[in-house]
């Protein structure tokens, strides 16, 4: 057993950690993400007929995979927002904004093709309309979160 110091240093914010927890440290509003997607994804189980998991476990890897894509999804629709918005000409607006269009639509096709891949049979998010409104509800959620857990005096400094 250690002793008492050692335990401590162990403890300290310098001391050597492994690089997932140094990740879940450096990103806790992302496991925060984590939680709420669970959260909507296992009422989504319960209460919509279209969207099945066989276990927790499972609703907990798949709002993993959620998270992942979403997040890549929301990196794609920012580079794409930036370039409409410095686009000077209505050609390249209209490519961004056609390229904007085909990822929000496509991504929804993309993570119902994950699913499968990963998941088989095991896990259904249902179509492209449920799937839909589950990335609506998760993203709304997410927001909803975030906003009750900023600290308004934060802000104000």
């Amino acid at each position: 057993m250690a002793s008492s110091p050692d335990r401590l240093a162990a403890a300290e914010p310098g001391s050597r950690r492994g690089p997932v927890r140094r990740w879940v440290r450096d990103h806790p509003a992302d496991i925060v993400d984590l939680f709420v997607y669970v959260v909507v994804l296992n009422l989504a189980i319960e209460y919509l007929p279209a969207v099945i998991s066989e276990g927790f476990t499972l609703s907990l890897l798949t709002a993993v995979l959620l998270k992942v894509t979403l997040e890549i999804v929301r990196f794609l629709k920012g580079r794409i927002v930036a370039r409409f918005r410095v686009a000077a000409t209505p050609g390249p607006k209209v490519a961004a904004a056609l390229a904007l269009w085909v990822v929000a639509a496509g991504s929804k096709f993309v993570v119902l093709e994950l699913v499968a891949l990963f998941f088989g049979d095991s896990v259904s998010l249902g179509g492209f309309i449920p799937v839909t409104l589950l990335v609506v509800v998760l993203l709304l959620s997410r927001s909803a979160v975030r906003l009750l857990l900023i600290d308004p005096a934060a802000g104000a400094s």
